[in-house]
């Protein structure tokens, strides 16, 4: 049985070493073989014909009969050698080649398989080629953005090896991408960007440059093994002129209630001096100085107020977070509420993680502000929540005036109504952006009012 199997791997073996070609010939010699034997046969039997002729006709036909054999493994050798070459220059990137048919004719029969595999060929030819096109013209544009943009932008492999860098990146590290190719991010100072997990934002020093770096990574694949895409925006240059712009406003907003505090007390107190020195004083003059400084005691308490406001913008603590029930939270708040009934509109059963005395203090001030908006009209106010995907969604209507402008509700100390600190919408929307939210307030359409919407995660 052993001795069987070897030989017939040994025949599988020498048959394999038969070329396609030689296959294709010998099964044609072999189709016409038993013609060739029965024509023989007549032919030397019944024709009255010398030998030396009938050897002549044998020979002739024996000269058609390998001819024909190898026509015809001519045409089936050829179109099979012609989508070869196509194939081969597909996979070459050269996709200006197409074929024209089996044989040296470029006319096939309608529905002939031949000409049907070859338009075939020739259609897949032009898809790759106009994907491959699209691809290098999309791969240009990427390198041609990698280099322009001013961002740092480094790739390393699995072992923390540098592969690729931008324009950016070179002058970060004041070297040409040649000489640090293939250096790891430890030489390279870039550790402490690769912790697992990265910093969002650190204070780093390079060659080229020290500041702020805002440090983005992620991972992505390339020749089947993973890579990291390491991206470093220098925060330096924006978080100076957000500085800058933020020490102007407020400036500008200190003072202005500065001046508004004191050039009253700066002219009732020269009245006043002028009045202390005059020798010839009214009757009635004691009563004006208890106005006076009556006025110049409030402004200086108003002025204490302003003070008191702006520390608690910038003192507001970090949200410390605990499961809070959205429908009791609401119910308690609306019931602090006596100047005007709120209605609780209602919701789903909501339990987010968020900080009960952040949260309160934020529906406090939209729901008073709401009141206030509506005891102007003598409408009323409501206060509904839902699910939007992982988010809860709060929204507190009121059918007052409406606002007339509302790209200023969030400007610190802005107000538009009498005695209004203008710090109640800042604060709120400071909390509501603390616990990863937002606040938006507008105007309601197709009726009066306004609503207040809060945006939290669930």
């Amino acid at each position: 049985m052993l001795i069987r199997t070897e030989t017939t791997k040994r025949r599988r073996s020498g048959a394999a070493r038969i070329g396609y070609e030689n296959r294709v010939l010998l099964m044609a010699l072999a189709a016409g073989l038993p013609g060739v034997l029965v024509a023989v046969i007549l032919l030397w039997n019944s024709m009255n014909l010398s030998v030396a002729a009938r050897w002549q006709v044998i020979g002739a036909l024996l000269g058609v009969w390998l001819f024909l054999s190898a026509a015809l493994r001519r045409r089936i050798i050829f179109p099979l050698q012609t989508v070869a070459n196509l194939l081969a220059a597909l996979r070459e990137g050269d996709f200006s080649v197409r074929g024209r048919g089996a044989g040296d004719s470029s006319e096939l029969a309608t529905g002939d398989t031949l000409e049907e595999l070859t338009r075939e060929i020739n259609a897949l030819a032009q898809t790759v080629h106009e994907q491959r096109l699209g691809a290098l013209e999309a791969t240009t544009v990427l390198r041609k953005v990698m280099e322009e943009i001013d961002v740092a932008v480094f790739a390393f492999d699995a072992e923390h090896q540098l592969k690729l860098l931008n324009r950016a990146a070179e002058r970060l590290l004041n070297a040409p991408a040649e000489r640090v190719m293939g250096q790891s991010a430890e030489a390279l100072g870039l550790a402490e960007f690769m912790a697992d997990p990265p910093p969002r934002l650190l204070d780093a020093g390079f060659p080229g440059g020290a500041g702020r770096w805002e440090v983005r990574r992620s991972v992505f694949r390339q020749g089947g093994r993973p890579h990291e895409l390491l991206v470093l925006s220098d925060l330096t240059r924006t978080l100076r002129e957000q500085e800058l712009q933020a020490w102007q406003r407020i400036v500008r907003v200190i003072g202005h209630e500065l001046n508004n505090s004191l050039a009253p007390i700066k002219s009732i107190s020269a009245s006043l001096q002028s009045q202390l020195h005059r020798p010839d004083r009214a009757a009635d003059w004691e009563e004006d100085f208890s106005r006076g400084l009556t006025v110049i005691s409030s402004r200086t308490e108003a002025l204490g107020r302003f003070m008191t406001a702006y520390a608690r913008l910038a003192r507001l603590p970090q949200p410390k977070l605990q499961t809070v029930d959205i429908g009791a939270l609401v119910r308690r708040v609306t019931g602090l509420e006596t100047r005007a009934p709120v209605a609780v509109e209602g919701g789903p059963e909501v339990a987010i993680q968020a900080d009960p005395d952040q949260l309160e203090q934020l529906l406090i001030n939209l729901i008073r502000n709401a009141v206030d908006a509506s005891m102007e009209t003598g409408g009323g106010v409501g206060v509904h929540w839902k699910r939007v995907s992982s988010q809860l969604e709060l929204r507190i209507e009121d059918e007052g005036p409406g606002v007339s402008n509302t790209s200023n509700l969030f400007v610190p100390f802005f107000t538009t109504k009498p005695g209004g600190s203008g710090i109640g919408l800042v604060l709120s929307r400071q909390i509501a952006e603390a616990h990863g939210g937002w606040l938006r307030l507008e105007n309601r359409p197709n009726s009066h009012g306004c609503v207040a919407i809060l945006r939290l995660p669930a």
